[in-house]
């Protein structure tokens, strides 16, 4: 009878351990990777123009790269607050930079840990107010810096020394191998790159060593027919600090900036001595030679221009290394095949496009911004995707996965239907309203709609002031067909559109508020 019990018992402990996962296992992990400023030209899978990015372009060749992506506002605590809400700014009250963020307010963070999962958020917060609903953060404080930034880890601050973009990556595989493994996880890395001031890593320096980048045809545009974008203080030409962005920190003490003591005091001298030695090695010759040149005009516009691609492609350069290493993780540790990856940026960026550097326009390349996602194997996900999609659409997507129900107060849609290919109507077009102003780059307050092919838009406050783009014919922004007789009728079916779009966003009916 003993060993009659005995073969029962190890019977039944076979049958356990040959069991189906249970559903804590067997739902799937999130990974958002997200950064700062990256313009989708500068992301080989949709431009390989400037550079290659091999570990960003690997999730879109592994899974879905979103052709038209599109954000809600194209300024950075905005629009991290939908993501985190799924509803638009006036909506989760976050419409500016200045404004601190309602962090008690409802997030796809918190119905995630209501649902067992186990959160953390690793890098850039950016919106003032204590993180709330994660397990464990590690945030920078306020916009970091690139070199030994300080974080508040759980509360607490401590300076942690390095390249930031490597540390913000080093700390997401610690939290990774300490984390508890028999919980499905979502994880936010946020990296501060690519933010203006373009600090790069030093072991980065040679990188695009001798490449010349061509100028953007509208380089020089005069802003003819729009007169919101004359308005403008981001231009390449007279708004790029020539120490704070170009690092023409001179010995000497004769290239006097606005920006000059602001840079040697919060920005050089942050480097260690190790840094700042590799640091002079790099820049003294590129300032001597900017010296010696005496350049003006035009010519002094396009050398900072190529000088602010160097930098910047340099801090992308880091982004996708770094990437390269958490996709190295997930596959080593045996997590690739049950984890959504997910690769994005809080807006566009100029880079060059009109003369300009920056965001916030509801023009093509502060509008748009990369989106890229590999899907669990248990998915047929591939390929590339047409429809309008926002940041507004992340946070159902996020839950929708994870099969955690989608509150009826998120304004976004879940992305799993269209990347399933399933047949459904979604949005034939998207909602923008940026409210930042007065600000330091001009940009005066607008709203509008696109379309698949159309764009209107109206500025306020300070200028009142319509514009309609065709983007098939004028993909560049540089007409203004607001006025002509050819688009008066499709111009009143986009107004029309708008203000059907306002009323479902629930939008004040004075813009202002």
């Amino acid at each position: 009878m003993k060993s009659l019990n005995l073969l029962l018992l190890l019977a039944l402990l076979t049958a356990a351990s040959c069991s189906t996962p249970t559903q804590e296992s067997t739902r799937p992990n999130i990974l958002l990777i997200f950064t700062d400023d990256h313009s989708y030209q500068t992301f080989s899978a949709y431009d390989d123009r400037f550079i290659e990015t091999p570990n960003l372009d690997r999730i879109a060749d592994e899974g879905v790269l979103f052709e038209n992506s599109f954000v809600t506002n194209s300024i950075c605590a905005p629009s991290r607050a939908v993501i985190l809400t799924g509803k638009h700014s006036h909506i989760n009250g976050q419409t500016t930079n200045g404004v601190t963020f309602d962090s008690t307010q409802n997030s796809f963070i918190k119905e995630l840990g209501a649902a067992g999962y186990e959160t953390a958020l690793i890098g850039k917060w950016h919106l003032r107010s204590r993180p709330t609903g994660f397990d464990h953060y590690e945030v920078l404080i306020g916009q970091g810096h690139y070199y030994n930034t300080d974080f508040i880890e759980n509360g607490v601050k401590v300076q942690r020394p390095g390249y930031v973009t490597d540390v913000v990556t080093d700390k997401s595989l610690d939290w990774l191998e300490e984390r508890t493994s028999d919980k499905p996880f979502c994880l936010m890395v946020q990296h501060k790159a690519t933010h203006r001031i373009w600090q790069p890593d030093t072991s980065l320096f040679h990188e695009f060593e001798g490449v010349e980048f061509p100028l953007p045809a509208n380089f020089f545009d005069d802003y003819e027919g729009r007169p919101a974008a004359a308005m403008h203080r981001m231009g390449i030409d007279e708004h790029m600090d020539l120490v704070w962005d170009n690092k023409m920190l001179d010995d000497e003490g004769e290239i006097e900036t606005f920006h000059r003591d602001r840079y040697e005091r919060v920005m050089y001298n942050r480097m260690n001595d190790g840094e700042k030695a590799a640091w002079d090695a790099y820049y003294d010759p590129i300032i001597a030679d900017f010296k010696a040149s005496k350049l003006e005009g035009k010519a002094l516009a396009e050398w900072k221009y190529q000088r602010y691609m160097h930098d910047y492609l340099k801090c992308v350069r880091s982004v996708d290394n770094n990437v390269g290493r958490i996709l190295a993780y997930l596959d080593e540790n045996g997590l690739a095949e049950n984890t959504l990856v997910v690769y994005t940026s809080d807006q566009g960026f100029y880079m060059g496009e009109h003369g300009w550097f920056d965001k916030r326009y509801m023009y093509e390349e502060s509008l748009r911004t990369p989106l890229v996602m590999r899907f669990p194997a248990a998915y047929n996900a591939r390929g590339k995707v047409e429809e309008l999609v926002q940041n507004l659409d992340l946070a159902p997507t996020f839950l929708d996965i994870a099969d955690v129900a989608i509150p009826q107060d998120m304004q976004g849609r879940s992305l799993l239907p269209i990347v399933e290919r399933e047949e459904q109507h979604w949005r034939d077009a998207i909602y923008y309203h940026y409210y930042e102003y007065p600000n330091e780059h001009g940009t005066p307050k607008h709203y509008g709609i696109r379309s698949d092919r159309y764009k209107l838009i109206h500025f306020y406050e300070g200028i009142d002031s319509w514009e309609f783009y065709d983007l098939q014919q004028d993909p560049s922004e540089m007409h203004n067909a607001y006025e002509d007789d050819a688009y008066q009728d499709i111009i009143e079916e986009h107004k029309g559109r708008l203000a059907q779009l306002r009323k479902q966003y629930m939008v004040p009916e004075d813009p202002s508020s």
